[in-house]
């Protein structure tokens, strides 16, 4: 596969910027908010990966779809989706993504094809395939982009989910961000037999690597795959290889990891690595922090928007709840 993308403009990349700072900086608020009280249940920040969904998520549009995992806020902005109405979700309140009842781990918005997060490793994915196969049935022109851990190749539904893809050439973007991390445990010690990748390539789906930590080439890696998932390719998989600033959630305190790894990922900051690319075209310090700025901004009016909403209505809890088939058994 040849890469079709030549050095991108100035102006993509400060776009890029600032999606990657509007993600950081919702990230440190939200954990500073489940840390305050403001937020119950559970955050898990995708601080250090800002990356990979920025990179990937440019080169779709409004027909294409993404499904998420339990670090989702990161694909959730990179996808469009509001970070005014994400922080209220967070924090429970009217006007959220899914009404404050859902949280952290289920934002969702169909309307602008995100699939949403989901708390249960790999269920994300196989939502994914199943959306492509309705493309694909449907005869419709998007794609569906799977953004799932490395924990997740140790589960059985993610096999499925590869070979159904595979067998019926469904138009999907396996997106593995391997941060070296299941939980608590190296992802390595918990491995038997070959690493992800070999996995992968063993249902001949194509597969493509990318250091996940900079943002101009998951952009260049991710127009290819994008483009051949379009053509009718079949699925394709791209394993962004990228760091985990902080414990598996907010709560975790890392105990289990050596300070100096933590400082070595930080040292080496997808955000520190689009703002060098930029300042050796030209751009300068000002509208760097311009960008920065301007996110900060965002992020805390979110914030204060949604400490001040309003709860939802207690009747509420009774909407939007399944009972499809619940007369089967009764």
């Amino acid at each position: 596969m040849s890469s079709a993308a030549s050095e991108p403009a100035t102006d993509d990349v400060l776009g890029l910027l600032a999606t990657m700072h509007l993600i950081r900086e919702f990230e440190e608020a939200a954990g500073a908010a489940l840390h305050a009280g403001q937020v119950r249940g559970s955050v898990h920040q995708y601080t250090g990966q800002e990356a990979v969904a920025t990179g990937v998520c440019c080169h779709l549009g409004p027909g294409d779809y993404v499904s998420s995992h339990h670090r989702g806020h990161g694909h959730a902005i990179a996808k469009g989706v509001s970070p005014a109405r994400m922080m209220r979700e967070l924090f429970g309140r009217q006007g959220g993504t899914s009404g404050g009842k859902g949280g952290s781990m289920h934002i969702a918005d169909f309307s602008l094809g995100m699939l949403g997060a989901n708390g249960v490793v790999p269920d994300g994915v196989t939502i994914a395939v199943g959306a492509a196969q309705a493309l694909k049935m449907q005869d419709k022109p998007g794609i569906v982009v799977a953004f799932f851990g490395d924990g997740a190749m140790n589960r059985g539904p993610l096999f499925e989910a590869f070979n159904w893809a595979k067998l019926f050439r469904l138009p999907v973007l396996f997106v593995c961000e391997d941060n070296g991390w299941s939980v608590t445990l190296r992802t390595r010690t918990v491995t038997g037999g070959p690493p992800a990748v070999e996995r992968v390539a063993a249902f001949g789906i194509p597969v493509s690597r990318v250091d996940g930590n900079h943002v101009v080439a998951v952009r260049r890696v991710a127009q290819d795959l994008v483009a051949a998932v379009r053509s009718g390719a079949g699925p394709q998989f791209l394993h962004a290889t990228t760091d985990r600033w902080h414990g598996h959630l907010a709560h975790d305190c890392q105990r289990y990891r050596d300070p100096q790894d933590i400082e070595r990922v930080r040292q080496d900051d997808c955000i520190a690595s689009a703002e060098r690319w930029l300042a050796q075209r030209g751009v300068d310090a000002g509208r760097l922090a311009a960008v920065r700025e301007q996110a900060r901004r965002t992020i805390a009016g979110a914030v204060d928007e949604a400490a001040a909403a309003p709860w939802p209505d207690p009747a509420s809890a009774y909407t939007d709840v399944q009972d499809i088939g619940s007369a089967a058994w009764r």
